[in-house]
């Protein structure tokens, strides 16, 4: 009896090797669905950010799955889109993206839009070899020496030579005043670049200031700005710290042009400034809304359709992103994580709604940046800065 057991036992095993080694041999056929992660603040300081994240990635997927999917070979392959919370925390982000990639086996990964969580879920991608397309994080290092990661907006040396030539050039400012966030990466590298290029201007400094993520009262920093008595006050902080910034400013009397970066964009700084406070502030952007492009055009009217909103440029910039994975995915023509890679790489005058991107040799794009005034309470087009 116990003979005849361990011969059915060593048949079953066998049966379910030859099983097991029958699957994995075609592992290479087209799967059921494809998953793509997105990682953003879903919750947290600035949930809204996360929110516009998810809003234009689930708009994409819907289009491409109305299509009948990704084509790969000679058929179309739905996708996915799995959601992680990153809450604006690097820490967050990381668990993040060790789940996606290792208990939800995404073929890629969207986001996280802020530079200090893309630059934690960055070499965990990296590392895994999956290809992360960030959408909104500039900060340099996010992309530094990593083959398989890329994003879909220009980074901080552009931006702030961007804002620091529009201060010298257009508003004709030779002194200037800056107050940053340094424990967070984007502001830090922002404020940064922004000084030593204002300087090549023949501008001068009078006023470094900084504070720390969280911090509510930056009367201390003002009150040393007010008396520096610059031209421009460069505030590259994220807009619910801005509009803070704005109040405090005001009540010491601070007359300054007040310029700030690509954070600001969020209906948001509207509700927590009030438009008074933001009239005839700049800042910098990945795109306008009132901008002559018909593709543009037609996802905002859509976008706003869908979501009663008009999309930040996070929401614009994660269309552009996920369009451009999407891509790569197709061209590649497989779910070969090493060719996704190559065929992203290899992307080439993209025509996204946020300009034409272009990959040439590193993952950051070659694009325009654009100059927002703000003014009657809406954003209006100034000016267009070509790389």
């Amino acid at each position: 009896m116990k003979k005849l057991l361990g011969i059915l036992l060593i048949t079953a095993l066998v049966a379910t090797g030859c099983a097991s080694g029958s699957s994995a041999g075609g592992s290479s056929a087209a799967p059921a669905e494809i998953k793509i992660g997105l990682s953003g603040p879903m919750t947290g300081d600035i949930s809204d950010i996360g929110q516009s994240s998810k809003n234009a990635a689930e708009m994409a997927v819907e289009e491409v799955n109305a299509a009948g999917g990704l084509k790969i070979g000679d058929k179309k392959i739905p996708v996915k889109l799995v959601v992680g919370d990153d809450e604006n925390k690097p820490e967050s982000a990381a668990n993040v993206f060790q789940k996606l990639i290792n208990q939800d086996k995404v073929l890629g990964i969207i986001g996280p839009p802020t530079s200090k969580c893309a630059n934690a879920g960055a070499p965990i991608a990296e590392s895994a070899g999956t290809v992360m397309v960030s959408s909104w994080a500039t900060n340099v290092n996010v992309t530094k020496d990593k083959k398989f990661v890329f994003r879909a907006c220009f980074i901080d040396p552009f931006q702030g030579l961007v804002n620091a030539n529009f201060a010298a050039d257009t508003l004709k400012a030779k002194k200037a005043a800056v107050l940053y966030d340094v424990a967070s990466d984007y502001n830090k590298g922002l404020a940064e670049v922004f000084r030593d290029e204002f300087k090549k201007k023949g501008g001068e400094i009078v006023a470094f200031e900084s504070y720390s993520t969280g911090d509510k009262d930056f009367a201390s920093q003002l009150t040393k700005i007010k008396a520096a008595n610059p031209e421009v006050l460069f505030l590259p902080n994220y807009y619910n710290e801005v509009a803070l910034q704005l109040q405090q400013a005001k009540r010491l009397g601070i007359t300054a042009k007040v310029l700030g970066g690509d954070a600001w964009d969020s209906p948001k700084i509207f509700d927590l400034a009030g438009k008074d406070l933001l009239e005839g502030t700049y800042f910098s952007n990945h795109y306008a809304a009132d901008a002559d492009n018909a593709d543009l055009q037609k996802f905002i009217t859509k976008y706003k359709e869908k979501y009663k909103l008009v999309p930040d440029a996070t929401g614009a910039l994660t269309y552009d992103a996920i369009r451009i994975l999407f891509q790569g995915i197709e061209k590649a023509g497989s779910t070969d994580k090493k060719a996704i890679r190559d065929a992203v790489a290899a992307t080439t005058d993209f025509k996204g709604i946020t300009g034409t991107i272009s990959y040439k040799g590193s993952g950051d794009p070659v694009k325009s940046a654009v100059m927002i005034q703000i003014t009657e309470g809406k954003y209006k087009y100034a000016a267009t800065v070509n790389p």
